[in-house]
This record gives C-alpha cells, sequence and structure tokens, in this order.
C-alpha cells in the first residue's frame, strides 16, 4: 500500500486578492488545486467551487476502484464547470469568470491526472524534473507551431492568455493522464505564479535539498516572491513512498 506525504502552501504575491484555491488530503490520495480568473471577487468563487465540487465528488465514494477514481475526476470537473456556469447565468456581471483546473488522484501507486489551463502537474524522479501536463494556452500553442522560441515564451506579453477553463464553456475539454508512481517520486502541483516566476532548474534544485515538503513548499513561495511575485503563487507537494515497488 503507497503510502503519500503533502504540504501545500499559498501566497497572494503583489496582487491584492488571491484567486487561487487548493486541496491537500493525502489521506485519501487527493489533490487539487484551481487558479480563478474574473473581475472583482468572481475569481475567487470559481477556484472555490472547483475545489469544493471535487471535495464533494471524492467524499461520495470513500473507497473507490481504479475505474471509479477516473470517472470521479472526470465528474469533478463535469459538475464544477456546470456549476460555474449556472452562477453566471445568475449573476451576468460576472460573465467570463473560470478558473483552472488540476486535480491529481491516487489508487494504490497508480495515478489520474484531471487538467484544464495553465496550472501545472510536474513529476520529479530520480532528480529530474518532468512537466506531465501541457499548458491550454495561446503560447503554448504559438509554442508548439514554432512561432516562438521557449525563451519567448517565457516572457510573452500574452503568456497569461488561456485557451480552456473549468466554467467558461458548456462543452468543457478535459485532459487526463494515467500513469504510475514509483518509491519516493515526488508530484509538485502548481500555479502559473510560480511557473511564470521561476524555471525548471531552480525548482529541480529546491526539491533535491531533500527538505521535508513544508520547507520546500515555502523555499518555492519565497522563491517565486523573490522573482517579482507578481501573481498569486500556490505549490502542492506530494510524496510517494512504496518500498514494496
Amino acid at each position: 500500500m503507497a503510502r503519500l506525504l503533502a504540504a501545500g502552501a499559498t501566497d497572494v504575491g503583489t496582487r491584492q486578492n488571491n484567486e487561487d484555491a487548493f486541496l491537500v488530503r493525502p489521506e485519501i490520495g487527493l489533490f487539487a488545486l484551481a487558479d480563478g480568473m474574473g473581475g472583482a471577487a468572481s475569481g475567487e468563487i470559481a477556484s472555490s467551487c472547483f475545489i469544493e465540487t471535487a471535495t464533494e465528488i471524492f467524499a461520495r465514494t470513500p473507497q473507490p476502484t481504479e475505474e471509479t477514481l477516473v470517472a470521479m475526476v472526470y465528474e469533478a470537473f463535469r459538475e464544477a464547470n456546470a456549476r460555474i456556469l449556472e452562477y453566471v447565468a445568475k449573476h451576468p456581471k460576472d460573465h467570463g469568470m473560470g478558473c483552472t483546473g488540476e486535480l491529481l488522484a491516487f489508487h494504490n501507486d497508480h495515478y489520474i491526472i484531471g487538467h484544464v489551463g495553465d496550472s501545472r502537474v510536474y513529476l520529479f524522479r530520480d532528480g529530474m524534473l518532468r512537466q506531465i501536463t501541457k499548458d491550454h494556452s495561446l503560447v503554448q500553442s504559438q509554442l508548439d507551431n514554432g512561432v516562438i522560441s521557449v525563451e519567448e515564451a517565457r516572457n510573452h506579453p500574452r503568456r497569461n492568455i488561456i485557451l480552456r477553463a473549468v466554467g467558461t464553456d458548456p462543452a468543457l475539454q478535459l485532459d487526463v493522464i494515467k500513469g504510475t508512481g514509483r518509491d519516493m517520486d515526488t508530484f509538485l502541483i502548481c500555479s502559473d505564479g510560480l511557473s511564470d516566476a521561476i524555471g525548471d532548474r531552480e525548482i529541480s534544485a529546491i526539491l533535491a535539498s531533500g527538505a521535508p515538503l513544508d520547507r520546500s513548499a515555502q523555499t518555492l513561495i519565497q522563491s517565486a516572491l523573490a522573482a517579482g511575485g507578481n501573481d498569486n503563487i500556490t505549490v502542492i507537494l506530494c510524496e510517494l513512498q512504496n518500498h514494496e515497488l
């Protein structure tokens, strides 16, 4: 049976309010993050709705099978999408609100990721950092098509434009990624406040330090703040421990 250690932290950065929301539930193998968008408090409402919906869906089935877990990931995104759209229909002034969505769920050493937007899930394994998810963003699209370089993408003035979000389209397009974890794998879930501020090399160095997860999470946030902290910054770290693998 796999054991999960985890820590999560968030910081408002230089913003006036924090539109990020996150969930850390290692005892049931569930981790989620949402980065809200929209005027006034609408981004906070959207991200909170995503987290609350995921919590509710997963509470219904305390010991799911792997197949059930996949269905629950889909259901969490579908239901959150519907709830945000319903809210906007009742509050037209909040038109355009929505959020990114990252959901990481475990069944023993098997993991399922649900992904929408430009928040990210990384895997740190054997000293190497790999981005598992691909950003649903204008910049990523231009990068894929060879329009811009990696360096241009990093500093692109329109890098905040996302092409998919929870709560903006009834026909939500969801990426689902499945995999098998290994002993001492570390998963990093983060909002773009981290990934836009510091690069993979710095993230890798912090994760390779061997510090406790809560300290590493704070170090990641402090590094992003030192780089400008122009956005809300949220980090979840999850370490898989399974010596039988």
